[in-house]
């Protein structure tokens, strides 16, 4: 590493977790190192809290501001931002809450991050043209088994422990919220996804979601259809690519190679 790569790593540590630089480490002449340090440590963990503040809602609500305040404290000097877009920042944070000591009490937070990551990310993802229709059309019956098809950008699937689906709905500006949540009461099956502009948290059966996993991660209808079935036999994979075709879950398809 040069000097200036380590002045700069220095810079950054003293930035985002408070270290100390040696003395006449950056040679500022108009003002004090420290000073000049506090400035920019102030305005980037303020842009980085309020980005945490605006992807976690219902986490700020949960914990109160002034745990919220240190809780982003703590997560902005374990995590670095990695790109010039903020919105991309934060995707750690159930993961952060799981090993947080101040948490440990609140099992259900890492989903509940889990849940509002994958609503901000949903919201911000990438639009895609409307399915084809005509061209699935076109494919015979017998060769579905081998197209590999492709979920919407915002798609997140979600298993979680906890009612969490519940809890960020009793958070939201309504009337007559309720409250009266079972953390006992067993956890949600997921999926969240952008339709046209509006963010749904949508509770599936666990063999759509089976399903629809599979598909994500590029196995062929074929195969993702079998082990579904193997683990849901009352699954009905004509019923159920026609839904979220409908809904605008399942966006394009590719055909097997020749």
């Amino acid at each position: 590493m040069n000097n200036w790569d380590e002045t700069l790593a220095h810079f950054s540590a003293a930035i985002r977790t408070g270290a100390v630089l040696a003395p006449g480490a950056l040679n500022c002449p108009h003002y004090a190192e420290e000073r000049g340090i506090g400035v920019y440590r102030n305005n980037f963990r303020g842009n980085l809290h309020d980005t945490l503040a605006s992807a976690y809602p219902v986490l700020r609500q949960l914990v109160g501001e002034d745990f919220f305040r240190l809780l982003a404290k703590r997560f902005i000097e374990q995590q670095a931002s990695r790109s010039g877009n903020l919105h991309r920042y934060g995707g750690e944070m159930a993961e952060f809450l799981t090993h947080f000591e101040n948490t440990q009490h609140l099992v259900y937070l890492p989903d509940m991050a889990r849940l509002e990551w994958a609503y901000h990310r949903a919201y911000f993802a990438d639009d895609v043209p409307s399915f084809d229709l005509p061209r699935l059309a076109n494919i015979a019956p017998d060769a579905y088994a081998g197209l590999r098809w492709q979920l919407h950008p915002s798609c997140t699937l979600l298993t979680t422990a906890y009612p969490v689906a519940a809890i960020w709905q009793a958070h939201q500006e309504i009337e007559a919220a309720d409250f009266n949540i079972d953390l006992l009461s067993g956890g949600d099956s997921l999926l969240v996804y952008r339709k046209d502009l509006s963010v749904d948290i949508v509770r599936i059966a666990p063999a759509s979601l089976h399903w629809l996993a599979q598909l994500q991660q590029g196995t062929g209808m074929g195969d993702a259809t079998e082990t579904t079935s193997s683990a849901h036999p009352d699954f009905d994979v004509a019923t159920t690519l026609q839904h979220w075709i409908a809904q605008g879950v399942l966006v394009n398809f590719l055909r097997p190679s020749p």
